[in-house]
């Protein structure tokens, strides 16, 4: 396929409605549009054709519902469907490229619903598969309306194939999808999975999807695929009508190729005139690409947390060392006590929660992917995967909606060759601990080399900058007087020399001391003055709630 697609300043568009366009050359049967691909191929070769001959760039596939799920039961095999959907578009394309049209399933996903994420998976990959091997040249899922499905569906696709990726989703009047995914969250996540161009289709009509299409321009750092319908649809004499003509249609759309989009189309309501009008008002526009900056951020299924400004507080208490009712409860695979625990510390304030749920005692992996199912049902805080075990931390990051922190890696290679393959598949930030085969070194400047070792590597494994976070290491000051001293240089060098964000974790420093509140609180706020970003503690105790509310009443971040 053209390399060219996603980085040159052409602009790409795509065509526009199947199934309305089907049914005007007669298709009036009760069965999906997809069924079309088996019973009356030359229907659906006489739509594509029709778009050609408008001007699209991308001719989409009749894939849009070809899943298991929906042909099954009509007694369709969704892999015959999907290889029929691919065939006939390859023959209409005349040379332009032929995307496979993934759709949503048509099930909730748990916990809304029974669909659990490895069976959306599993879905999605019968139509990956089959669309790969019958020719396709490029993968566009859309009209997504849970960014929990999407992510089911890249994986799928990143996974089972080799083609470029693109992922829309429907958007409401109120700016977020049906399950509440607001365009940052929809950026950072799925970016963070390696979509190659990301975007928003149906629902509404191109005027209404400005505000979204803003926020989406603003924030991402690939190209920015919309597919508007043709207005909002009226009821007209018994009818469904779509009330924008294609030249106004093109003329919202030029607001958004002004906003910096790069791919158009159209969804329901549209036809080649629509597509047409887009070739001719916007085809010798050229792409200008935002110039967006890369912020270090996580995310939840419904909120994005930047990490730029300010102290965060990852809440620790999710961790059964020392709590026999943890490991009662994680041995047993009772998880009520872990939402008692979640609501506990967002409530206290904190801003992402840690997980780990090693006893010893069952599947660690097992463990983790059920623990991360559970509390993300209940709460929509950021989640932190921690663990020595790369197979838990990858069952967990597997199934997160969203985009977490891995904790985390070190400076051993063989640490890092299983960690961030880890973090690039899923989409996650890493905390890197500077500490290597040789142990923790006693200096600051041993601790950035390892540091920078750490940032290389995962550079070089295609992370970006922005989703490294330093651990510059806590010891106790009753074992080791002094060391904090060094630790707390050595956050303020990685700030200075690599520009990376640090995270510490406060309590190890009393470890075997008295008054260990007062000494932890004391020890944070030295760490604040060396720069740190983030700090794993309980955000229960009075003195660290304290303290980090006169710090953010001193710095203004509390406004």
């Amino acid at each position: 396929m053209n390399k060219n697609l996603f980085s040159d300043n052409s602009l790409v568009f795509f065509d526009g409605a199947m199934g309305t366009m089907l049914q005007e050359k007669g298709w009036n049967s009760s069965q999906p549009p997809e069924v079309c691909n088996i019973v009356s191929p030359e229907l659906v070769e006489s739509v594509h054709q029709a778009y050609v001959k408008a001007g699209a760039d991308i001719i989409t596939a009749n894939t849009f519902g070809a899943n298991p799920f929906k042909m099954g039961p009509l007694g369709y095999s969704a892999e015959e469907v999907v290889r029929k959907g691919v065939a006939i578009a390859r023959r209409a394309a005349a040379g332009r490229l032929v995307a496979l049209d993934i759709g949503p399933l048509g099930q909730l996903m748990a916990p809304m619903g029974a669909l659990s994420f490895n069976d959306a998976y599993e879905n999605f990959a019968v139509q990956v598969k089959a669309g790969t091997e019958a020719g396709a040249d490029l993968i566009l899922i859309e009209t997504m309306s849970d960014l929990y499905e999407a992510k089911a569906a890249v994986l799928a696709a990143k996974e089972l194939s080799s083609l470029p990726v693109i992922c829309t989703l429907a958007f409401q009047k109120n700016g977020r999808t049906l399950m509440g995914n607001d365009p940052l969250t929809v950026v950072t996540v799925l970016e963070a999975l390696g979509a190659d161009a990301i975007g928003v289709n149906c629902s509404l009509g191109p005027e209404e999807l400005l505000p979204v299409v803003g926020k989406l321009t603003e924030h991402a750092h690939v190209p920015v695929l919309v597919q508007a319908n043709a207005g909002l649809p009226q009821l007209i004499d018994g009818r469904v009508v779509y009330p924008l003509n294609p030249l106004s249609f093109a003329e919202s759309a030029e607001k958004m190729v002004l906003m910096g989009v790069k791919m158009l189309g159209g969804c329901c309501g549209t036809n080649p005139e629509y597509i047409k009008a887009l070739r001719n008002r916007l085809g010798n526009y050229q792409w200008k690409q935002p110039q967006n900056q890369r912020i270090t951020a996580v995310a939840s299924s419904r909120k994005t947390l930047s990490l730029e400004k300010g102290l965060h507080i990852i809440g620790q208490r999710i961790n059964p060392a020392g709590r026999q009712d943890l490991i009662q409860a994680l041995s047993s695979n009772e998880f009520d006590v872990l939402y008692e625990e979640a609501l506990l510390q967002e409530q206290a304030g904190a801003d992402i929660l840690d997980i780990n749920v090693y006893t010893g005692l069952t599947d660690e992996a097992e463990t983790m992917e059920k623990a991360v199912e559970y509390i993300q049902s209940l709460t929509h805080t950021p989640l932190q995967l921690d663990s020595a075990d790369y197979r838990a931390l990858e069952a967990g990051a597997r199934v997160v909606n969203g985009k977490p922190i891995l904790n985390s890696v070190n400076g051993c290679r063989q640490a890092m060759e299983q960690i961030f393959p880890i973090a690039r598949k899923y989409g996650a930030c890493v905390i890197g601990m500077t500490m290597d085969e040789d142990g923790i070194p006693e200096n600051a400047e041993r601790r950035l080399a390892i540091a920078e070792k750490i940032l290389d590597t995962a550079l070089s494994y295609g992370l970006h900058k922005e989703d490294i976070i330093i651990d510059t290491i806590v010891q106790s000051a009753a074992r080791l007087p002094g060391n904090a001293m060094e630790t707390l240089k050595a956050v303020s060098l990685v700030k200075r020399e690599l520009g990376l964000k640090t995270v510490l974790g406060i309590s190890n420093i009393s470890y075997g001391m008295k008054n260990r509140p007062s000494l932890n609180a004391a020890f944070l706020a030295m760490a604040l003055g060396a720069g740190l970003d983030l700090v794993i503690a309980d955000p229960a105790s009075q003195q660290i709630a304290e303290l980090i509310k006169t710090v953010d009443l001193l710095t203004g971040a509390a406004e």
